[in-house]
């Protein structure tokens, strides 16, 4: 039995640490508080501990599991709510009251519940590592489907149906001369990823319901997407609004070290949410996990690694999964905190040297990958990470090295939400390197001409920017008409099209075709102006036609009366224009 020599904060030394290697997961102190072997010098083993360590003193023990970190994985996962290390907090309320007592654990899957077990193999059938042995009813929106575990094959010895725990036998199965028993539970280092066949390339979007997003700067399914933005610029009602409408199977979401008010919000709110697609309760496919700001700082570090092992064992049943981690910057201000405490030479600004590749790892773990043969099983887990700079500078090194790996950023624009622009997404600053890949999906599935209203879109509030300077200069009614035109349409898409209200029951979701049809009545509007504005028509002739009411009223139009009311309101449009232009018809193109 090891014992400890040196405390410095969540950071212990010990020595004489039994079969001590990088990342064993060991009992620290009288207490036995769970800690993480992080480094190894001679015989002394520097080690992380995931709980407060006031009162522990040198020449208490340390004892080695001699495992690494690592979650349980089974039926149970779905409308659980964990901790960094992946301890059931509604458990620990329940055996310690609302402040949970050091040094307490508890299994992360209920071993006392019986769930409903039913094979899809039988005796003699050769399976190998990620075959479907058989499926559970985890809830009444997820089957959750029972594999072999990882680097396992073999010929099925017995299979039995029925109800089991999660620990209990399920069936045998023969490899090699041996007899593995299977169970329904499996166990996976958190720092390891689990291995694919193959990852694809991105060919379909993440449908999130959100115009700015699915119309300007989308996400393909198995996507990263870093979400950079200052304090009070709407990060997280931007990730509860995926969570709750983006088309994924399974959302598992990671509050990772932000306010203890904000995660309480999201504990309480989230189990009362709805998912709007079948009217069960959201978390019915949600898997939450809380490590709040004042939390142990070493915890926070674990937690983003337990949520992306839990999205990877769901993506390997062939679900679709949208992982949200708020705030990445908090977790690397916990490994900033923990290599300062092991002396380590210091990068830019205090960060350790790694934290680009520690990043890097972590957003590698996505994607949409075959996962299995021979029924080449497909799976995706979407990363959306919230990143929080100092002051809103992403100059800063954890949104610069964020940036470099993800290929969508959705840049928060403080002066947008005080505007009471949400959401606050800056569409002049934010990009999609998605973009081009999914035209193809958007002309098929959509509309021919998608990308061309795109196109044309970002065009006019390019040009905006660029009028904006000339109008401070010499004043709106100093500009040509045609100039003055492209300020009234960048105005209605602003306004019209990207701000979007997620507490208004018929705003909060907007499909595509309704989007499509939204920004195709402000684009084509923009063309029948300027040719109107070319016969010799002025602005404030335009700006009177009666059709133009109607495209301010567009975002509360439900999506059953989406096609009665654009095929009217275009008609209008071309009646408007004809009467002021003589009954010369404007072409829409």
């Amino acid at each position: 039995m090891g014992k400890i020599v040196k405390v410095s904060g969540p950071v212990i030394d010990g020595e004489d640490i039994k079969n001590a290697k990088m990342f064993d997961v060991v009992r620290v102190g009288d207490m036995g508080l769970v800690g993480e072997i992080i480094r190894i010098v001679g015989n002394v083993a520097t080690i992380q501990v995931y709980e407060d360590t006031s009162g522990i003193k040198p020449g208490e023990p340390i004892v080695n599991t001699e495992l690494p970190l690592s979650v349980e994985l089974g039926p149970g996962l779905l409308t659980s709510i964990y901790d960094g290390i992946q301890r059931p907090l509604d458990v620990l309320r329940t055996m310690s009251g609302d402040f949970i007592s050091r040094g307490l654990t508890a299994p992360a899957l209920n071993r006392k519940k019986k769930w409903n077990f039913t094979p899809l193999v039988k005796k003699g059938d050769q399976v190998s590592s990620g075959t479907i042995l058989g499926e559970v009813q985890e809830t009444d929106l997820i089957k959750h489907k029972v594999m072999v575990p990882p680097g396992v094959s073999g010929t099925v010895g017995s299979i039995s149906k029925g109800d089991f725990t999660v620990d209990e036998d399920i069936g045998i199965l023969k490899t090699g001369g041996k007899s593995v028993p299977i169970k329904m539970m499996q166990t996976w280092p958190v720092r390891q990823s689990r291995k694919v066949l193959g990852k694809l390339p991105p060919t379909e979007p993440l449908i999130t319901g959100q115009r700015v997003i699915d119309s300007l700067f989308p996400v393909a399914k198995g996507g990263t997407v870093a979400v950079p933005g200052p304090f009070g610029s709407g990060k997280t009602v931007v990730q509860h609004q995926l969570s709750k409408w983006a088309d994924s199977d399974i959302v598992v979401y990671v509050g990772c070290g932000e306010r203890g008010n904000e995660m309480t919000e999201i504990l309480t709110t989230f189990p009362e949410l709805l998912d709007p697609k079948s009217g069960k309760p959201l978390m019915e496919r949600t898997v939450l996990i809380a490590n709040t700001s004042n939390m142990p700082v070493a915890a926070r570090e674990a937690s983003i690694y337990t949520g992306i092992s839990i999205a990877e064992y769901y993506r390997d049943m062939g679900y679709n999964i949208a992982l949200m981690a708020d705030s990445t910057s908090r977790w690397a201000e916990a490994l900033r905190e923990i290599s300062g405490r092991l002396e380590e030479m210091p990068g830019e600004e205090g960060y350790p040297a790694y934290l680009g590749r520690r990043l890097s790892e972590f957003y590698e773990r996505s994607g949409f990958a075959i996962v299995t043969s021979p029924e080449k099983r497909k799976g995706s887990i979407t990363l959306v990470g919230a990143v929080s700079p100092p002051g809103g500078d992403i100059s800063e090194p954890v949104s610069q090295n964020t940036l470099r790996v993800t290929r969508v950023f959705w840049a928060l624009d403080a002066s947008l939400a005080s505007r009471r622009h949400f959401p606050s997404i800056n569409w002049l600053n934010s990009y999609s390197l998605y973009k081009n890949d999914l035209v193809p999906w958007y002309s098929k599935n959509v509309a021919e001409d998608w990308n061309k209203i795109y196109s044309e879109a970002m065009s006019i509030l390019q040009k905006e920017s660029e009028l904006q300077e000339i109008v401070q200069l010499v004043g709106y009614d100093a500009l040509p008409e045609r100039e003055k035109s492209v300020l009234d349409i960048a105005r209605m898409i602003r306004e019209d099209f990207l701000q979007q209200s997620a507490f208004d029951d018929i705003d909060t979701y907007c499909s595509l075709g309704k989007q499509y049809s939204m920004l195709k009545s402000i684009v084509v509007l923009g063309r029948k102006q300027e040719k109107a504005i070319e016969r010799g028509n002025n602005m404030d002739a335009i700006q009177r036609l009666p059709s133009r009411g109607k495209i301010s009223r567009m975002k509360e139009i439900k999506e059953a009366d989406v096609k009665s009311f654009f095929d009217s309101l275009w008609k209008e449009m071309d009646s408007d224009f004809s009467q002021i232009m003589g009954g010369e018809q404007v072409a829409a193109n």
